[in-house]
């Protein structure tokens, strides 16, 4: 992509206080001081690259920004993504919320841009635009069999588990004995752990009344994680794989010959990976304590890694109604470091199952036809958040570099996009004069019969969510309904 930097945009190589044309200076410094009044902003999406982006914004003293997203409730992936087991990680809302209470944002829910409004819409009504949306699709496995009931996407079933209201009525065949999850990264270790972790664990959080009961009458048993590289090569993280191996009445299943030559390679590598990569090699080939053995021993479930493996075909049962297993590549490592590729052997194997989860990444979709999109990246190109060809266009998060990274990521990346479109607004960049900003957008959703939902409504959907979990000593119990949400609030 940096190669097609500096063709795109005029002001791409531009110094950052590039000087107004000859003549042009009394009309510039009317322009900017307009502009330094009150920039109108808009920010696409409320999860964290909205909402910290948003948080950046309101650093220009006069900025007025509104947040636009689909749902009627905020917050995006740290609600409907972050697992319920992992409260301290959702802790950001309390940020979130400060940012929305300031009088100077304002949060519009229940509007899906490029449906209820378009992008064109919104950068006539605003001086910028900050697509913000996320990922909300996932990367298929593009293999025979993906179709048959027993497989779906792990973001998905995380949807389901976490009150998405578009995967509400997943309804998950929980009756085999053995899961596959595709894919070795952090939201695979999550649904794992979902699966195996013993229901009464999870009753005390803000998973859903709907998911509880189905993982209450669960029979899964065992849960591989299967990936095509090494143990190198895994995408999770030291915390999650410690939750994994001491994941009550569970143990761990890895094979020592998969480790094998590992102990001299990881001493070059960054520390994070070494300290990883030496829990899984300590997991694998030594003789746990007395105490940890006895845990092990008297554990009803179990989960393993299967390293080497490339998914070649998920098998249908013999009345071919449904998946029974996976059909597998065995594979050797090319090339090293980062270039590191599994190419196969020419053995193939099959892992019998009943359940097959799909966790090889998730991917971003084209909001509306006039914002460029590179769908083999799955990202709108742009160039520092300025997205290419469009001026005044810019975007954060997920949208911006792909689905990497943890919140902090994103809140590193976010302020990164605000900081761009702070620097192009003092530079007199951004387009001229006043704009009317959500009066603009309010008229034309009324005319469309759309209601959007504020944060004081939200604020209120808190209120009922909360109320409702307290009768069983949860955190809250989700509405996961938009209907319903939009009928409580008289909408």
């Amino acid at each position: 992509m940096a190669s097609r930097c500096w063709r795109w945009w005029g002001w791409s190589a531009w110094p950052r206080t590039r000087p107004p044309p000859a003549g042009s200076t009394p009309s510039f410094r009317h322009h900017l001081s307009t502009q330094e009044k009150t920039p109108q902003i808009c920010v696409v999406g409320s999860g964290p690259a909205g909402f910290y982006t948003a948080q950046h914004l309101l650093k220009h003293p006069q900025a007025h920004v509104d947040i636009y997203e689909k749902q009627p409730v905020p917050f995006g992936l740290v609600r409907f993504g972050v697992a319920p087991d992992h409260p301290e990680v959702k802790n950001v809302i309390n940020t979130f919320t400060q940012t929305a209470h300031s009088g100077r944002c304002a949060f519009w829910g229940n509007v899906e841009v490029g449906r209820d409004v378009t992008v064109p819409e919104l950068r006539e009504a605003y001086h910028a635009v900050v697509l913000s949306y996320g990922a909300e699709d996932h990367r298929a496995l593009e293999i025979p069999g993906e179709e048959l009931p027993g497989v779906c996407s792990a973001r998905a079933f995380v949807g389901w588990y976490n009150g998405l209201p578009e995967n509400r009525e997943l309804e998950p065949d929980l009756s085999c004995d053995t899961a596959v999850i595709l894919g070795q990264g952090n939201v695979a270790l999550d649904v794992a752990r979902i699966l195996l972790t013993p229901p009464e664990h999870l009753e005390r959080t803000d998973i859903t009344k709907a998911a509880l009961g189905v993982l209450r009458q669960s029979r899964v048993k065992t849960v591989w994680l299967v990936g095509r590289r090494g143990p190198l090569q895994v995408a999770f993280t030291i915390k999650e794989l410690r939750e994994m191996i001491q994941l009550p009445g569970a143990r761990p299943i890895l094979d020592p010959a998969d480790f094998l030559g590992l102990q001299d390679k990881i001493k070059e590598v960054p520390r994070p990976r070494k300290r990883l990569t030496e829990l899984l090699l300590r997991t694998a080939t030594e003789k746990p304590g007395p105490e940890e053995a006895a845990r092990r021993a008297s554990a009803s479930r179990a989960w393993g890694l299967r390293f080497f493996r490339s998914p070649q075909q998920v098998l249908p049962s013999p009345d071919g109604r449904r998946a029974a297993g996976v059909r597998l590549a065995v594979t050797r490592l090319e090339g090293v470091g980062e270039a590191t590729r599994a190419v196969p052997t020419g053995d193939m194997e099959d892992l019998p199952c009943g359940l097959v989860l799909s966790s090889v990444g998730y991917k971003s979709r084209p909001v509306d036809p006039s914002v460029p999109f590179d769908s083999e990246l799955g990202v709108i190109p742009n160039v520092e958040g300025r997205v290419m060809d469009v001026p005044g266009l810019y975007c954060s998060g997920w949208v911006k570099r792909g689905p990497t990274g943890v919140i902090a990521t994103t809140m590193t990346d976010s302020f990164l996009t605000g900081q761009m479109l702070l620097q192009d607004l003092k530079a007199g960049l951004l387009p001229s004069g006043p704009r009317p900003g959500y009066a603009a957008i309010q008229a034309l959703l009324s005319s469309r019969g759309v209601r959007p939902v504020s944060f004081s409504d939200w604020e209120k959907l808190d209120a009922e969510e909360v109320a409702r979990g307290q009768g069983t000593g949860k955190p809250r119990e989700k509405l996961v309904d938009p209907q319903e949400m939009l009928r409580l609030l008289g909408h």
